[in-house]
């Protein structure tokens, strides 16, 4: 895992074996952040990053200049990791938060510029985060919520939905507020 862009492009990253992720891979991290940097300036963004896992989509966004980055997972070993590493590259924008992703969504009243969901692939309530997100009213206006999925599952029956990019097994729906 390496982070590719901003101000520590190419910092390799060694996460434990045995966290509980499926971390998005260099290929798709890469073809996003392409899409995002013809959409967005990250200097100074808010960013919500939920099921967090390894943090790979976290630093990112740090690394290329958000003001503040929420990263959201259940397991304690993820967001330990996270946050050790944050400490030592010395990213103190990045706050942690071990919680359940439905749950934390009902109570969050904080609005973001980009939220990013890379739950696990065989979880049945990935429809419902464009949903909750959307009724909690949690994205600024003309923020952007991406959600990383499996290519066979089609999310595009929410309104706010704009695209799906496929990149192998791996799809990011877009949706805009």
């Amino acid at each position: 895992m390496r982070i590719i862009g901003g101000a520590l492009k190419g910092l390799r990253l060694n996460p434990p074996k045995n966290l509980p992720v499926r971390p998005t891979t260099d290929l798709g991290k890469e073809a996003l952040f392409n899409i995002l940097q013809n959409q967005i300036a990250f200097d100074g963004i808010k960013v919500l990053d939920l099921f967090c896992g390894t943090g790979n989509i976290t630093y990112e966004f740090a690394s290329r200049g958000a003001e503040q980055v929420i990263s959201v997972d259940r397991s304690i070993h993820c967001i330990n990791y996270v946050k050790d590493t944050s400490r030592q590259h010395g990213f103190t924008q990045i706050k942690t938060f071990k919680a359940d992703i439905f749950k934390y969504l009902q109570l969050e009243t904080e609005q973001y510029d980009l939220i990013f969901a890379d739950p696990p692939y065989d979880m049945n309530q990935i429809p419902e985060i464009p949903k909750i997100i959307f009724e909690k009213n949690l994205l600024l206006p003309g923020g952007l919520l991406i959600v990383e999925h499996q290519s066979m599952q089609n999310l595009s029956n929410h309104p706010a939905f704009t695209e799906q990019r496929k990149y192998g097994h791996s799809s990011f729906s877009f949706f805009k507020n």
